[in-house]
């Protein structure tokens, strides 16, 4: 479905040394249809720069992003609209992902700019059945705004925003992580359902391995801007092959495990 070619992106920054810095370093990866890939790795380690590049919302420094045969990077106007009413993003905070003066309705509904020849009746129904397939009663949603909601229901609501336009690929960067333990399980298991559903797939966002381990079909880790290691998440978990992997997975707390303190 979707294949990353040697992306590379480097930032420059200061007024006048101009410091260079190489956020990705000629990735390589692809996507297949109803599969969920987990990108892991710790802050700093060109995650989001690398789905920001798939979400064509930073241009690469160099390499091609192929979506059904076409490299995006290359898309503009109506063809880059169309990309957009496929590949869809859920991003870390749920609050500053929407207009704070917007109601939950005219945030759905902003959806259907990409896609301008759906009737009312039509946009109606999507945003209902949205909204009931991530577990929300749109009458009690609808009316409010972002800041009337609970972390869990706003990102919630992004979820909703996403399958409304029933896409193929959803990037979802850290989804969970500003969320508190009890609603985070309900959020991991929405994704595997609604994949289930429609048939879409997911680019899975984190820095905790066993998260990953629990909700992928593959992992990726990704260290200083390189993927490092790839595979099925049993053999990444109980096999690691690189030192940053197996540095990952002593950092996931284990029931049996003894702390000792300082």
């Amino acid at each position: 479905m979707l294949e990353v070619r040697n992306v590379s992106k480097v930032f420059t920054v200061g007024l006048f040394s101009r410091h260079r810095i190489e956020a990705v370093k000629n990735v390589s990866m692809s996507v297949r249809k109803g599969e969920i890939v987990s990108l892991v790795g710790e802050s700093g380690s060109g995650k989001t720069t690398l789905c920001r590049i798939i979400l064509r919302l930073l241009e690469p420094t160099s390499g091609s992003v192929i979506y059904d045969s076409v490299d995006v990077t290359k898309l503009k106007g109506k063809k880059l609209k169309w990309y957009w009413s496929r590949v869809h993003g859920v991003f870390q905070d749920p609050y500053a992902a929407f207009h704070p003066f917007y109601r939950v309705e005219r945030i759905l509904y902003q959806g259907f700019n990409l896609l301008p020849r759906l009737d009312e009746g039509e946009k109606k129904r999507r945003v209902y059945e949205a909204l009931k397939s991530v577990g929300l009663k749109p009458e009690e949603v609808l009316g409010k705004y972002p800041h009337e909601l609970s972390g869990g229901m706003r990102q919630r609501v992004a979820i909703a925003r996403c399958f409304i336009l029933n896409p193929e690929l959803i990037v979802a960067d850290e989804p969970v992580s500003m969320l508190d333990a009890s609603t985070r399980i309900g959020i991991i298991k929405l994704f595997s359902d609604l994949r289930d559903r429609f048939d879409s797939s997911v680019i899975f966002v984190t820095h905790d391995l066993g998260l990953a381990y629990v909700v992928s079909d593959r992992v990726l880790i990704m260290y200083k801007g390189v993927i490092v290691e790839e595979g099925d998440p049993v053999e990444v978990m109980e096999r690691p092959s690189h030192m940053y992997t197996r540095r990952l997975r002593e950092d996931v707390p284990l029931l049996y495990r003894k702390w000792e303190g300082f």
